[in-house]
């Protein structure tokens, strides 16, 4: 990935993981725009970095996405970079879920759907684009779930396979597609804030923005402390980092 001379949409832009990305891309001299539902949020990002713009979406609904797609292009029409970054993580009793299922098709709606609707909506745009890059951001328990949050595990995971495809049916285009798998970080996700088991947001960015940076990018992008999670499998050890995460 080039990371200097483009128009970046980042979702979830106004906090967290999100917020990191689009300072550290605004740094680099890179047209930045952040996206959320929270209006509060968005402007405290926009307030303490001149320069990044931002456009409210509530990316867990489907009616406003194709509209917020065509605003986006109206107004940065060189936007080449699209992070789908925004998501929501809700602890869940499955003995005792709602009967509407709420939380979980939330979950669903924002992590899975909505990355998949918004690059939909933007696809045909970022074509014909000299150069253009798609970042889903998945997480560490998408190849290792954690139990009380099995919705949200499972749409991560379902992202991470969705991004697989992507590349592939994209691999004949100018269209690079990565994914940023995140550890724990201490953001405002669940208790990540409070939880000093949790990475520190500054020292995640800064990691990541190392990675990204290299060339030729990889296309999984982790760090090294996600790397127990992410190759679990591979290392013959799921089995006990999962007891371990779920005991």
């Amino acid at each position: 990935m080039n990371t200097t001379g483009n128009t970046i949409l980042i979702t979830g832009g106004g906090s967290g993981i999100g917020r990191g990305l689009a300072e550290s891309f605004h740094a680099l001299g890179n047209q930045v725009i952040v996206a959320g539902r929270r209006l509060q949020a968005l402007d405290e990002t926009t307030a303490a970095n001149p320069g990044i713009k931002s456009l409210q979406l509530d990316i867990e609904h489907r009616a406003p996405i194709r509209a917020f797609a065509a605003q986006v292009i109206a107004e940065f029409p060189s936007l080449n970079v699209l992070i789908n970054n925004a998501g929501i993580m809700r602890a869940e009793k499955l003995l005792e879920q709602q009967p509407d299922l709420a939380d979980a098709e939330a979950i669903v709606a924002t992590n899975l759907l909505g990355p998949i609707r918004l690059t939909a909506a933007l696809l045909p745009h970022l074509q014909q684009q000299p150069r253009a890059t798609i970042m889903n951001v998945s997480s560490g328990l998408a190849f290792l779930p954690m139990a009380r949050t099995p919705t949200y595990c499972a749409a991560k995971a379902a992202l991470h396979s969705y991004t697989l495809s992507l590349r592939a049916q994209l691999r004949n285009t100018g269209i690079e597609v990565l994914e940023l798998i995140p550890p724990y970080v201490a953001t405002n996700l669940m208790d990540g804030f409070s939880n000093p088991r949790a990475m520190p947001l500054g020292k995640f960015i800064a990691e990541a923005m190392e990675i990204l940076t290299s060339q030729p990018t990889p296309q999984e992008i982790c760090v090294e402390n996600v790397k127990t999670l992410r190759f679990a499998a591979e290392s013959g050890n799921f089995d006990t980092i999962f007891a371990r995460l779920n005991g």
